[in-house]
């Protein structure tokens, strides 16, 4: 678990009854940290200002029997790849990207909190069973290309729906030359595409990986048992038969990539960038180039862009754009200073940030942003939706491989191609970036003084665990109410979505992270980033009982108080991004009764079913036209509530017409009693009360 989403986690956990966590369970602190000046200032802020929740999941992990990594130890999946993943075992964690230990042969999925509560409670986890696309990956890498554009290759033909309800297992000869972390960055990227995982076979270069981070006896047992951790041999000869959707990539023609604006999905090959910025009239001039974050943060991915600065620096480049790096890991960052890294990249006027999440996920205090200027960034990040980084809807943010987004920092514009084209140096001469070059594993191995872990107490029986009720920080929790065995009748439209709305624009992350223990606080930003069918615009909505607009929080807290149940409407891939159950959790807690969308991204409509949300989508998404801003909407059937068994809509218009629509579901019995229950939570409390 990651300290944002560990909060409402272990928030959850304290309520079901048991002293200790069922299953091992780590807790990183990589979230919190803001970007603003450099590593040790930011670090140290971040400590200062983020004490109370800090201090809160140390003593929670302490006293229930949960690792905890510090702050500044490093970014979830960069740790749990050098210290945890292995091949054939299967781990889930809050966070979309835990996908990431697929490199290391793992089924890792993310999930939302109230999955994690369920498993550290020592329940059973289900999964509706995925389908299974394969990625026959045939030639070797070469020049500028790297693990990163396999999976911008493979977004830009699934899109970011593609993946969902599939597991990708990238496979064939291909496969075995990719490094472990560059399997890893393949895997992270999968949670992109809406994939449930995605996974390599067990080879030597897991092996190798293994080794070099000392866990050299569970390299030897995955030695023994190796024909049992890849397909069978018949799988990878006749694909066809197997996998329900084969993509076939041939690494040896591969270009870098580079995805975007506002969508990583949108794919487009370094020959064509050039014609495509000048067709899409993009802003050409790139302010900041970012590497790093748990996509990119590996050994392999610094050392090959410390070999292109470094180019920089012999051939007299003056960099045009500013540059940040983040490592992933206190272990990452310790050996690229000892190997000259971090000068190599000083020179270049590159800033090294904490061993954190920061601008990925939007804690960068970036100068300017408020401005809401038109501008370009490119980043080795995985996300790149409106507002991401910075908060500005109008930086075009651009994701791409370490080495091309050094090589387009040092050369300003999103233009550039370094495989072709020329910059002129200092001198007035005209030089050309080579190709880069690195190490897949330190030649002198890895090193680290304090990796930043805390073991928890034997026996955490007398630890006492305090909430200031005064604080804003964090909030202890009251159950969710139960169904009330009555159909939804009269509920008002809080909004009807237009487009794209992924976690962010449900529950915002950036400045709004320090309340993602807080849930009443949190809630003010609910939806506030989601566009309004009706105006077109985010953040405004009408109250259909006074006739005001007002902002999406302010006016569902009204139907809140006056007891009047909502429904949000919603577009396809409703919810797609990262695993925040807040997203779920916030909607429940102001009152929402319902979520009624073309589609759902997998996490998120778990999280829904978890809080005792309804989550249902059109029968026939031509219905989502019918609905109107000042509907008053009732739900049929609820009594009846079965599997398979489509929900009847009944939509009241303002004009006195009536239409009746139908609303699909997949909720299985299980799910069904979560619902009645108010919550999955509420049943978890009921069976160890009863113990």
């Amino acid at each position: 678990m990651q300290d944002a989403t560990a909060q409402m986690a272990l928030l959850q956990f304290m309520q079901a009854g048991r002293p200790k966590v069922a299953v091992p369970s780590t807790v990183h602190c990589d979230h919190l940290i803001l970007a603003k000046e450099g590593a040790t200032k930011d670090l140290q802020n971040s400590l200062e200002t983020n004490k109370e929740v800090f201090d809160f999941l140390s003593s929670v992990s302490n006293k229930y029997g949960i690792g905890f990594w510090k702050p500044g130890a490093g970014i979830i999946h960069q740790v749990i790849l050098e210290n945890y993943a292995f091949p054939g075992g299967m781990m889930i964690g809050t966070d979309s990207h835990t996908v990431n230990a697929g490199g290391l042969g793992m089924i890792a999925i993310g999930v939302g909190g109230a999955d994690a509560v369920d498993v550290m409670a020592g329940f059973p986890w289900e999964l509706k069973f995925p389908k299974l696309i394969g990625v026959k990956l045939t030639g070797k890498m070469n020049g500028w290309t790297s693990a990163k554009d396999v999976i911008l290759k493979v977004a830009g033909i699934l899109t970011v729906k593609g993946g969902t309800g599939y597991i990708l297992e990238y496979f064939g000869e291909g496969a075995n030359t990719i490094s472990c972390t560059g399997k890893g960055t393949i895997c992270n990227m999968g949670a992109e595409i809406g994939a449930t995982t995605s996974l390599f076979g067990y080879d030597d270069k897991m092996y190798n990986y293994l080794i070099a981070t000392e866990r050299k006896e569970v390299a030897d047992l995955a030695n023994q048992i190796k024909e049992h951790l890849i397909g069978d041999s018949e799988v990878y000869l006749e694909p066809d038969k197997y996998f329900d959707q084969i993509i076939e990539i041939n690494l040896s023609e591969l270009e870098p990539h580079i995805n975007g604006p506002f969508t990583p999905d949108l794919a487009t090959p370094i020959s064509k960038i050039k014609e495509v910025v000048e067709q899409n009239g993009w802003p050409e001039k790139i302010e900041v180039g970012l590497i790093g974050s748990c996509t990119n943060s590996s050994y392999e991915d610094i050392s090959r862009s410390a070999s292109i600065a470094k180019q920089a620096v012999d051939k007299k480049l003056k960099v045009k754009s500013e540059f940040t790096i983040t490592p992933g890991s206190e272990m990452i960052r310790y050996t690229i200073e000892r190997d000259g890294f971090i000068d190599i990249f000083e020179k270049i006027g590159g800033v090294v940030l904490a061993n954190a999440c920061g601008p990925c996920i939007g804690q960068w205090a970036r100068h300017g942003a408020d401005k809401k200027e038109k501008n370009t960034i490119i980043t080795s990040f995985n996300r790149n939706f409106a507002k991401r980084n910075d908060g500005n809807p109008n930086t075009h943010g651009f994701v791409a491989s370490p080495e091309i987004v050094t090589a387009m920092t040092i050369a300003g514009t999103l233009k550039f191609n370094p495989l072709t084209d020329k910059l002129i140096n200092e001198d007035g001469i005209e030089v050309k970036l080579e190709p880069p070059v690195g190490e897949e594993l330190p030649i002198k191995g890895f090193d680290v003084k304090d990796p930043g872990y805390q073991a928890p107490a034997e026996d955490g029986s007398n630890i006492q665990i305090i909430v200031d009720p005064n604080s804003n920080r964090l909030q202890l929790l009251e159950s969710f109410p139960e169904w009330d065995g009555k159909d939804f009748v009269g509920l008002r439209l809080l909004i009807k979505v237009k487009g794209k709305c992924t976690t962010d624009h449900i529950s915002m992350a950036g400045p709004w992270l320090r309340f993602r223990g807080h849930l009443d606080n949190i809630s003010n930003n609910t939806l506030t980033g989601a566009i309004n069918y009706f105006n077109d615009t985010a953040n405004l909505v009408k109250n259909t009982i006074t006739g005001e607009y007002g902002e999406v929080p302010a006016v569902q807290r009204f139907y809140k108080q006056q007891g009047i149940g909502t429904i949000v409407v919603g577009d396809e891939n409703y919810g797609e991004g990262s695993s925040r159950e807040h997203a779920a959790m916030q909607p429940r807690h102001l009152g929402v009764k319902a979520i009624l969308v073309k589609s759902f991204a997998r996490i998120h409509e778990t999280n829904l079913k978890k809080q005792g949300m309804l989550a249902l989508t059109f029968a026939d998404k031509n219905d989502y036209d019918k609905i109107q801003e000042d509907d008053i909407i009732d739900i049929i059937g609820l009594n009846e509530f079965a599997p398979e068994k489509p929900l009847t809509i009944i939509l009241h218009h303002a004009d006195g017409t009536n239409e009746t629509i139908y609303a699909n579901h997949s909720y299985n019995w299980q799910q069904i009693e979560w619902f009645k229950a108010g919550a999955a939570l509420n049943i978890i409390k009921k069976q160890f009360a009863n113990k």
